[in-house]
Order: structure tokens, then C-alpha cells, then sequence
């Protein structure tokens, strides 16, 4: 214990004063006359032991009324742990990430309360320290040292940031070595990252704020059933809802809406520290760019109550036709669809094999026999699971068949048109084609122009079970030519869903609905863009981030300290080639959190590190001073001569 004032302690000497009273009587006694005293002797006696208590009592109470009141004019403390210095640089940094929303006292957010008491440090020191801020954004000015009035203004500009960042890639953005950080945070397991040993030369005060334990219900990822539906096909979209607290939520209800209308409701009952899934029908007819929102009312943590992602029906399927002659095919015409296909059609002569690699679907159509150099391309082509449908020509040469298809294939002998058995609507080629599976179907004619055998799970097939439409692999076979000799499946209604699904199969990856605002970079087709024009993303501002073409394919950098969750379009130049919806990183909807203690542990446990216990604006300025000013004993000193003061009183009043 130091105390600010020393030189009060000459004032101890009035302790004498109280004791020299005590000794000496100074009142003036009065003789009384009796008859008889032995009465008074008896009772003097009784008495004379009590008073002394009661003397020496009020003796005891005046001294130490007296010594704790000098002690309070001379300021006792016990002294600082850690000493200031105006030359100490001083690093702040607040967690702004969403999760920092989350209440830890009644209507407060975890947010406000770190600014306070990054406020509290910074009042704490003298005002010639200099401070850093730094926060999830890693904005520009966190780059450098300011003032205290700088640093104050920066902290009433501080707002939630949809940007994550863990333990290590804050300690590389501090720079500053020899420098005493603060660490304000709610320290959440999900995203403080991988353990990382902090430099020994910084002294590191980890300030933990303690979150109210309250659910938390945030959508874990949305997918379609069918992915690789095309031209707004009807389609299920299948969210998953996941319940992170230990308590049931039920009755939850959960809106999808698309283009700003809503399309869909449910209500839903999440079990503790489960996930479950909800399905919503979208209707077939959307075109183009379509915005989808997911919401939920989910109180109080309410970051994550939204959302975002994209049902884009823009992508074209490149079809290549390889035919024999230039005559149009059926296959043109039923993909001539500009809006959802991109078609081209080569004869066996201009063919640009090259052209292949980019394919999604390869249709070979009407040649007899096929030469070893297409043989060669396309078998390349398969390879690289391209996927191909093989209509055989008039006069088949079934060995050069048979190399191309690698399965072993025969002329069928001339024959009449058969009708087509009814498909079978368990085969998943044909989920999501048929409306009503119980109606009845006008199935189709033909004749066999070639035959490759049993296959009981053939697509299509006629009555006798011989296979009509056969999959093998990313290979389909039909097996006669679409010619109205052979058969008139292109002028029935299977014709169009049949084609298109063989077609959609061969789509390389299906639709990203949405990225996480922790991804790096995206990557889009650069098929149509003005190599002189960059691209941009746009919402209300423009954002041109760093990008650079691989092959045919644009890969785009994500700048995530600028983007926040929502849509954004995808623009080059004046025109719009692409929709991109971004949400938060779902670790941040993880409210699990470290202890200090453990969090000290993550970070190496040295001796540089400690831990701040105080959970609230108001204690832990009591916290810091005590450990940067020391702590004050006299107010304490005030109660106790107070305290004694009164019993002097008391004991006067009423110990007789």
C-alpha cells in the first residue's frame, strides 16, 4: 500500500489527545455526606468494572475514528500493476462482426458495449498516447497511429460489419510491435480459427464480452432438388433450417419470396441443436434473373433472419448436332430455342473438332458410318464426361458403331412401327416431367434400326421390352432414326422433355445460388465480355473488383471489406450478365463462445496475455484503473471513521 500524501501522518499525533483525557479526570468532583456508606461501597464496586469497558470503548472508537480519518486525507492505494506511459502505443480492436448484434444485457448489444469500454481505455490514458483502431473492416484508417480525439471519433462511427476474422489474421494486420493491444470480442468458437502462438513482444489484454444464452435459428444452405433443371422448369427448393440453442422452436414461420412477392409459407418446428428441412414448390415460367429471400421472425438475435440467393435462368446449353448433309434435323428444331439453348450444326465435313471441349451436349445424327477421326474426337470428348446422344443413320455400319459406343451393336432386320411402352415414373429421368403420372399417355411409334441387346432399365422401350431409348453412362442410344419411315417420336409430346432432360444432363455444374461473403473469388463465363470493358459488381454503388481471364473463364477477386449481404449485378458495360446474392459466413449464427481463459490458451498462454474479467462498461473502468492508477483506499478509510465515529456515539448514548 503507497499513499498519495504522506506528510498527513504528522497528523497521527492527535491520537494523544483522546489518550491523555482517558487518563486524567478533569471534572471537579462534589463531597456528598451519608450516615452510613456501606451501601455505596457495594454498589461502587459492582459498577467500577463496567465503567472502565465503557472508558476504554469510547477510547478505542476515538482513536480509530481519528487515525482513519488522517488515513483518508492522506489518500492510501494499493499501486498499479502496470505502468503508464505516454509513449506507449495503445492498439484497440473491436469486433464488429454480426454477431456482436447479440444482446449480452437486456435491449444492449454486444457492440455498443465494446464501444464503451474502448472508450473507457481510451479516456483512461494520457492524451498524448497514441492509439490504433482497428476493426473487421481493416479499413484504411486502422492503418496508422492517432489521436485521442481521432480515436474518438472513429469509435462513435463503428457499425456491424458482415466481415469475419479470425484470431490470426488479426494479429498479422497489427504491425506495431512493442505495443500493448486491447482485445474486445465476443470470442466465438466458430470463427477465432486454428491456435496461433501471438508475438511474445506484445502485450496482449483480452476483454471478453459474455452473451445472453438465447436460440438462434439461421438457414444452414439452400439447394434444389433437381439442379440442373432448365427454362424455368418446375422445381422443389430445399431449405435447411438449423436450431443452434437447447431449447425447441415451434411454429416458426418461414416466407420464400421471389422478386419481392411472396411465393411461399410455412410453418416450422426445429428441435434443439438439429437441422430440419423445408421444401417449396417453385412454379415453372420464371426467365431470366430472379431475387429469393428467405425469412424468418426470430427474436432476438435477428442478423440472421434473412436470406439472400438467385434463380438464374440465363445460362445457355451448348448443343453441337453432327449430321450427315446440311438438311435441318428435328434436333434443330427442337432445340432452336435461342433463349435456353446455344445450338450449332456441322455436317461429318466442317466439323471444328475443337469446338467439342465446350460442349454440354454432342448429338450425333443420321450418319452411316462413322470415320475414325470423329470416332477418336468424341470418344476424347466422353472422356472429359461430355455427354452424348447417338441417332443411328439409315444404313447402319454397326462396326463403326460399336467402336464409337463400345458396346456391341447389330442391324435389326426391317420390321413395322411398334407402339412404345409407357415409361416408368420411378426412373429419376423422369422426376419433375410429368404433372399427373396416373393419366393416360399417347406413346409413340417405331421401327428398330439397330439393336444392342436387353436393357431392362432402358428409358423407353416398347411393349415386347426391347429398348427403344437406352443410357449408358453419358451416353444415350435411340435406337432408329428420327425419320417418318422409322418413327414419329418427334411429332409426340415426349419428344420435348425427353431431349431437354438429356440435354440438362450434360450441364457441367449446376446454378451457385448463393456465395458466402467469406469467399475469395467467384468465377463467371467470359464468353460475351469486352475484353477492353472490366466487370462490375452493382447495387447501390458500383464495385469494380480485381479480375483476370483463365481460359474461358473470368475469375473475380470478392473484396469482402466492401461488400455487405444482398444482390448484386453482375454488368459489363451497359449490359447485365449475371446475378450474384451473398450472405454472411453461417459460422457467425454459431453463438458458442471461449472463456478468457481459453481464449488466452488459443493464443499461446504466455505471460504477456491476461484477461480482463469484467463483463460491463461500468466495471471494468473500476477493473482498468485498478490495474493502470492503482486502487484508492480512502473512501474506505471515510466509511470506517464514520463508523467508528457512530459507535462512540452509541456507546456513549446507551451503554450504561
Amino acid at each position: 500500500m503507497s499513499l498519495v500524501y504522506p506528510s498527513f501522518l504528522w497528523a497521527l499525533g492527535a491520537l494523544a489527545f483522546p489518550i491523555i483525557i482517558h487518563l486524567f479526570n478533569f471534572r471537579k468532583t462534589t463531597r456528598i455526606y451519608f450516615s452510613n456508606t456501606r451501601l455505596l461501597k457495594q454498589v461502587k464496586e459492582e459498577t467500577t468494572q463496567k465503567r472502565r469497558l465503557k472508558q476504554y470503548l469510547i477510547l478505542a472508537s476515538r482513536l480509530l475514528f481519528l487515525f482513519f480519518l488522517v488515513m483518508a486525507f492522506a489518500q492510501p492505494f494499493l499501486p498499479a500493476k502496470e505502468e503508464i506511459t505516454g509513449k506507449q502505443n495503445m492498439v484497440i480492436y473491436v469486433d464488429n462482426s454480426f454477431s456482436m448484434a447479440s444482446p449480452v444485457a437486456e435491449k444492449t448489444r454486444a457492440l455498443d458495449e465494446a464501444v464503451r469500454m474502448a472508450q473507457n481505455i481510451v479516456d483512461l490514458f494520457p492524451a498524448s498516447t497514441p492509439f490504433q483502431l482497428i476493426t473487421n473492416d481493416f479499413s484504411p484508417s486502422s492503418n496508422s497511429f492517432r489521436t485521442r480525439t481521432e480515436i474518438t471519433d472513429l469509435l462513435s462511427q463503428v457499425k456491424l460489419s458482415a466481415v469475419s476474422r479470425s484470431a490470426s489474421e488479426i494479429l498479422h494486420r497489427i504491425r506495431e510491435k512493442q505495443a500493448t493491444i486491447f482485445w474486445l470480442s465476443d470470442f466465438q468458437k466458430s470463427t477465432f480459427g486454428e491456435l496461433t502462438k501471438s508475438d511474445s513482444s506484445l502485450q496482449i489484454r483480452l476483454v471478453p464480452l459474455t452473451l445472453e444464452k438465447y436460440s438462434n435459428v439461421f438457414v444452414d444452405s439452400v439447394y434444389l432438388e433437381n439442379q440442373f433443371a432448365i427454362g424455368g422448369e418446375k422445381n422443389t427448393l430445399k431449405v435447411r433450417l438449423y436450431n443452434s440453442g437447447k431449447k425447441n422452436v415451434e411454429g416458426l414461420v418461414t416466407k420464400l419470396s421471389i422478386n419481392g412477392v411472396q411465393a411461399a409459407a410455412a410453418s416450422v418446428n426445429i428441435a434443439p441443436n438439429s437441422i430440419t428441412e423445408v421444401p417449396f414448390d417453385i412454379g415453372s415460367g420464371l426467365k431470366g434473373y430472379n431475387k429469393a429471400v428467405i425469412t424468418f421472425s426470430d427474436f432476438p438475435i435477428s442478423f440472421d433472419n434473412e436470406f439472400f440467393f438467385t434463380l438464374n435462368y440465363t445460362t445457355k446449353l451448348n448443343i453441337i448436332e453432327i449430321k450427315s448433309s446440311a438438311v435441318p434435323t428435328y434436333v434443330e428444331k427442337v432445340f432452336g430455342n435461342k433463349d435456353v439453348f446455344a445450338f450449332r450444326s456441322f455436317s461429318t465435313a466442317n466439323l471444328n473438332y475443337s469446338l467439342l471441349a465446350n460442349a454440354d451436349l454432342v448429338v450425333v445424327s443420321g450418319i452411316d458410318r462413322i470415320e475414325e477421326a470423329l470416332t477418336t474426337a468424341i470418344n476424347s470428348y466422353k472422356k472429359n464426361f461430355g455427354v452424348m446422344l447417338f441417332v443411328p443413320g439409315l444404313q447402319p455400319d454397326a462396326g463403326s458403331y460399336q467402336k464409337l459406343l463400345s458396346i456391341p451393336i447389330t442391324k435389326s432386320p426391317p420390321g413395322e412401327l411398334a407402339e412404345l411402352d409407357k415409361p416408368d415414373f420411378q426412373n429419376p429421368f423422369f422426376a419433375n416431367v410429368f404433372e399427373d403420372k396416373n393419366s393416360t399417355i399417347a406413346m409413340p411409334h417405331a421401327n428398330r434400326n439397330i439393336d444392342w441387346g436387353a436393357d431392362r432399365s432402358a428409358i423407353l422401350k416398347f411393349k415386347n421390352s426391347q429398348p427403344f431409348l437406352s443410357q449408358f453412362g453419358k451416353t444415350y442410344i435411340l435406337a432408329s432414326p428420327l425419320e417418318k419411315d422409322f418413327t414419329d417420336f418427334f411429332n409426340n409430346a415426349l419428344f420435348v422433355p425427353v431431349m431437354y432432360r438429356m440435354a440438362a444432363s450434360g450441364k457441367r455444374t449446376g446454378q451457385t445460388l448463393y456465395y458466402s461473403l467469406t469467399s475469395s473469388s467467384i468465377t463467371l463465363a467470359s464468353d460475351s465480355l469486352l475484353r477492353e470493358e472490366p466487370v462490375k459488381l452493382v447495387d447501390d454503388r458500383e464495385i469494380i473488383p480485381s479480375q483476370r481471364k483463365v481460359n474461358s473463364q473470368l475469375l473475380l477477386e470478392l473484396p469482402k471489406d466492401v461488400l455487405s449481404p444482398g444482390f448484386y449485378k453482375v454488368t459489363n458495360k451497359s449490359d447485365t450478365i449475371g446475378l450474384l446474392a451473398f450472405d454472411p459466413d453461417k459460422n457467425e449464427s454459431l453463438l458458442g463462445q471461449m472463456t478468457g481463459d481459453e481464449a488466452k490458451a488459443a493464443l499461446g498462454g504466455r505471460n504477456n496475455i491476461s484477461v480482463f474479467k469484467a463483463n460491463s462498461p461500468g466495471t471494468f473502468s473500476i477493473e482498468i484503473k485498478e490495474r493502470y492508477l492503482g486502487k484508492p483506499l480512502w473512501k474506505y478509510a471515510i466509511v470506517l471513521a464514520l463508523i467508528f465515529l457512530l459507535a462512540e456515539v452509541l456507546l456513549i448514548r446507551f451503554l450504561k
